[in-house]
């Protein structure tokens, strides 16, 4: 049994996400060493996610859903540092990954990692390009998809290995050095899929229709609110027109978060700017079958 890293997330409904994070972190990890509450109690989260550790709690709707959510997962955070030297906690759709040129699973790479800090992935947000990838997908994400753009607001300060506070939404933490390695990325999943994205957009707006507040009133994101969404369709056409960028070398970005890191006012957090990015790449045949 290895207690190098577990893997911890809040998850409600979303088994196309679910199903994904499970593949990737219960065969990476095991089983064993992945922890998920189950906002509501959700018999198909029960039956996914056999053979983890499955936390239930009431899913009652709450116009501070998110600050109440994290509240949650850093306390599990540290309370599971007890037992592991590395948790890797974020939203279900968001899945941390070793560039495979490094060689080796992400277990091995966290097991040659020093303790005591915190590594923040680059983000990636996978995007399905509907005017050339019709495949539907079945099995593994990357492949079917192919294209990324880049995603600041998704290179998440992720795998903690330090007593830490993380601020609401995994954004930020209270660690204050920056440690992103070439080799690791978060992939954020939420548009890997049209029609997964429209059964969900249309699930969370039922959410927050529930809760009968508005964006302002809430700690809950405002991409939540049927407001905020935009029209479906539209939002995927325009993956085709960002710029395509050649090679896959996103060192630059790195520099760049590296140059404006320092603390954020006074909040005892640490970040780094977060512009709007609009290239794309396609990702190198490497990447096929990871998640």
């Amino acid at each position: 049994m290895q207690s190098v890293a577990a893997a911890l997330t809040m998850v409600r409904g979303d088994a196309f996400f679910l199903k994904a994070w499970l593949r990737h972190y219960g065969e990476t990890f095991g089983r064993e060493n992945c922890y998920i509450v189950n906002h509501g109690r959700g018999e198909d989260v029960e039956n996914l996610a056999e053979g983890c550790n499955i936390i239930g709690i009431p899913g009652d709707p709450h116009p501070n859903f998110d600050m109440k959510r994290w509240r949650l997962l850093n306390n599990l955070v540290q309370g599971l540092r007890c037992y592991y030297t590395h948790v890797v906690v974020g939203d279900v759709d968001e899945l941390v990954v070793v560039d495979p040129a490094h060689g080796g699973s992400l277990l091995d790479y966290l097991a040659e990692q020093k303790p005591r800090r915190v590594l923040t992935p680059l983000g990636l947000e996978v995007i399905h390009r509907i005017d050339v990838e019709p495949e539907e997908i079945i099995g593994p994400i990357l492949g079917p998809r192919r294209h990324v753009r880049l995603a600041p607001h998704y290179s998440k300060p992720c795998i903690i290995s330090q007593g830490v506070k993380i601020a609401r939404g995994g954004h930020f933490t209270q660690y204050d050095k920056l440690v992103t390695p070439d080799e690791l990325y978060l992939f954020h999943l939420k548009f890997c899929d049209f029609g997964t994205y429209v059964q969900t957009m249309n699930a969370r707006n039922a959410v927050t229709q529930e809760v009968g507040t508005d964006v302002q009133d809430t700690a809950i994101g405002r991409h939540w609110f049927a407001e905020a969404r935009g029209e479906d369709r539209a939002v995927f056409d325009a993956f085709a027109d960002l710029p395509m960028e050649e090679g896959f070398d996103l060192g630059w970005v790195r520099k760049r978060m590296a140059r404006s890191w320092g603390p954020r006012g006074e909040t005892g957090f640490y970040a780094f700017k977060r512009p709007d990015y609009s290239q794309q790449y396609r990702l190198p045949d490497r990447f096929t079958g990871l998640i």
